[in-house]
């Protein structure tokens, strides 16, 4: 319910995104306030059609005295010099994915936070997906068995962007995925990508993720240029396979118990190279929760209460470490270890942090399950 004490936000952009996080942001009890902060007075009127009772600014200039902190929806060359103005002045800030377009810009970002003594988060959604818990329960357990691979699809007709590469727009995504369900940072990264409707930015990507402990190696096809929506994780382990279909509302996760396996007797030529096995498919029971509610949810909650977010700036970092090596790689023709790439220290090839958002993680599902309960 929208009250008139709590937290006053400021959400800068009121595109797609933007829109989103002032519905979300309006109908959480500790906030007190939305203000929407954007140049275009017809995306303003737009929003103002559904909420006509906020308040505009059209700089951050303008809003940052009025607000606790600010939802960056801005395009994201913009992102860490406005990150850093609302920092600077004391105000808490989550940065819409990607976090930053360098790595460079990254870190300045975490030092200003820590500099500041303020929140910054960044808005991995998927972190906060019921579903994508459910597949890091599935991995950690031990459920699928031995992982052989994961492959990613993230395919649409559009939506172009102004300032990045389809990397840098859908990417985010699957590598937070990936990070998150492993609980690691990748060691190299392989990228190909082209342009082809677009005369300056590349809207087709395939990058290739490696980790260690587990040895894993993960496919990520990225696309702005395909007829078919797609929006889905496949894990293939030695014992199930298990898929997350995000445009599935019905059975978001379905598990394959099936899978190969190699005959005694292989050097016997007349003999099928391997044999097969088919059994049940399984869609779990996955809590029904809204990502992008939980997250701006526990936003307010980490600006008000000083708690480290599941998604904070380490998190952000490690995704455009990636992200980084593979425009690197795709402009050297070879595979970038992340180690080449500026960052902050991975210790065993763990995500900083990784431990933490997985507690905290378990925490938000168990949070969630009571709600959903009620």
């Amino acid at each position: 319910m929208y009250t008139s004490s709590g937290l006053r936000v400021g959400v800068a952009g009121v595109g797609y995104w933007g829109s989103k996080h002032v519905r979300t942001m309006r109908s959480l009890d500790s906030v007190g306030q939305v203000v929407i902060i954007d140049p275009s007075q017809v995306g303003v009127e737009r929003l103002r059609h559904s909420f006509p009772e906020v308040t505009s600014y059209s700089t951050l200039d303008d809003a940052l005295e009025h607000v606790d902190a600010v939802v960056l929806a801005t395009p994201p060359s913009t992102h860490a010099p406005l990150a850093i103005q609302a920092m600077d002045a004391g105000k808490h800030v989550l940065v819409e994915k990607p976090f930053a377009t360098n790595v460079s810009d990254a870190e300045a970002m975490a030092s200003c936070a820590d500099r500041n003594g303020v929140t910054l988060m960044v808005g991995h959604t998927f972190e906060y997906h019921a579903a994508v818990w459910a597949l890091r329960a599935m991995i950690s357990s031990g459920e699928l068995g031995e992982l052989y691979y994961i492959d990613t699809a993230r395919l649409n007709l559009g939506l172009y962007q102004r300032d990045v590469n389809v990397l840098f727009d859908l990417a985010p995504h699957d590598i937070s995925i990936l990070n998150y369900v492993l609980g690691r940072q990748p060691v190299s990264v392989e990228c190909w990508a082209s342009r082809h409707a677009h005369p300056r930015l590349e809207d087709i990507a395939y990058i290739r993720v490696r980790y260690t402990s587990p040895d894993v190696e993960a496919n990520v096809h990225v696309s702005w240029l395909d007829p078919c929506k797609v929006r889905r994780v496949t894990v293939v382990g030695s014992a199930k396979m298990a898929v997350f279909d995000d445009l599935d509302n019905e059975e978001r996760i379905r598990v394959h118990n099936k899978g190969v396996v190699e005959p005694g007797g292989a050097e016997d030529l007349t003999k099928p190279p391997m044999s097969y096995r088919y059994g049940e498919v399984v869609a779990p029971y996955v809590v029904v929760n809204e990502p992008l509610s939980l997250e701006d949810e526990h936003f307010v909650d980490c600006a008000l209460t000083g708690m480290q977010p599941l998604t904070g700036a380490a998190n952000g970092l490690a995704v455009v470490r990636v992200l980084e090596a593979a425009q690197l790689s795709f402009r050297e023709r070879r595979e970038v270890a992340i180690a080449e790439i500026g960052g902050t220290k991975v210790i065993n090839g763990a995500a900083n942090g990784a431990v933490n958002a997985a507690v905290l993680s378990d925490a938000m599902v168990s949070a969630t399950k009571v709600r959903d309960q009620r």
